[in-house]
């Protein structure tokens, strides 16, 4: 029996009770109406929550506020691939998702380059196994793997003239507050040790990531994480009434868009 007086909001699916219960259908909607005024905000996988939920697929509460809903992973995927396109000499392509979570996003970049190869690494063996059943309740096209970060990216193999196209969103945790906004510097791990981790391990490789960022970031771990990149350029999607908007930060490394 759920309390109608509880408020369904970040604190108590990330942080409260809710953290690793699986959500029953009402209370992912819930989250949705009383966070965003929404009952379909968790749309995920091109579904929304009535239909995701009627298939088998399920999330844990900390999954329904951390993934990567359908609007966003669709622009996202838009946008990845209309800067991927533009890399020179590339015909083949390798997505990576470092830390896949419900593989939401993974699905969507799938969808917007579908001759590419893609691959999800996910550390946490209740959202893996959670993640897994999911997909193979939907029939999805994707594959994933219980591994950390560091562990699955040290064992990709990039192909000659490949390139390697990286979503990096690790947990925010306490690195988001909603009135100071994200601070890249305190995700866990931080960003800027994920990106010095894939410039060493993939030096001979073109390189274009993907980072998700908020609306409001801490101007010096943004200034940090660009001057990494050959190039780079942040997108914010207005898709959030109440402004809470998420958006992307595109950096590439051995090449940049000559055009974009």
């Amino acid at each position: 029996m759920h309390d109608p007086q509880q408020l369904y909001d970040r604190e108590l699916l990330l942080f409260g009770a809710k953290r690793n219960a699986i959500l029953e259908l009402c209370e992912v909607q819930r989250y949705g109406r009383d966070s965003y005024g929404d009952t379909d905000y968790v749309s995920i996988y091109g579904m929304r929550p009535s239909d995701w939920h009627a298939k088998g697929a399920r999330v844990l509460g900390r999954t329904a506020v951390e993934c990567t809903r359908d609007g966003l992973g669709d622009a996202i995927g838009n946008d990845v691939a209309a800067i991927a396109g533009t890399c020179p000499g590339t015909s083949r392509m390798l997505v990576v998702d470092p830390f896949a979570g419900s593989a939401n996003t993974l699905y969507w970049l799938l969808r917007h380059l579908p001759r590419a190869r893609g691959v999800g690494f996910e550390s946490d063996i209740g959202i893996f196994r959670l993640t897994r059943q999911n997909i193979a309740a939907l029939g999805l096209p994707i594959d994933i793997l219980n591994l950390d970060c560091l562990s699955g990216l040290t064992g990709v193999s990039v192909a000659s003239g490949e390139l390697l196209i990286t979503f990096i969103a690790p947990p925010w945790g306490n690195a988001f507050d909603s009135n100071c906004g994200l601070d890249l510097q305190r995700t866990s791990p931080p960003i800027t040790d994920i990106v010095d981790f894939l410039l060493h391990r993939f030096s001979r490789n073109r390189l274009l990531c993907a980072i998700q960022v908020y609306e409001i970031v801490a101007p010096v771990s943004m200034l940090e994480v660009r001057a990494r990149f050959d190039w780079s350029t942040a997108r914010i999607y207005e898709l959030n009434v109440r402004g809470q908007n998420h958006g992307i930060l595109l950096g590439t490394k051995g090449w940049a868009p000559a055009s974009k």
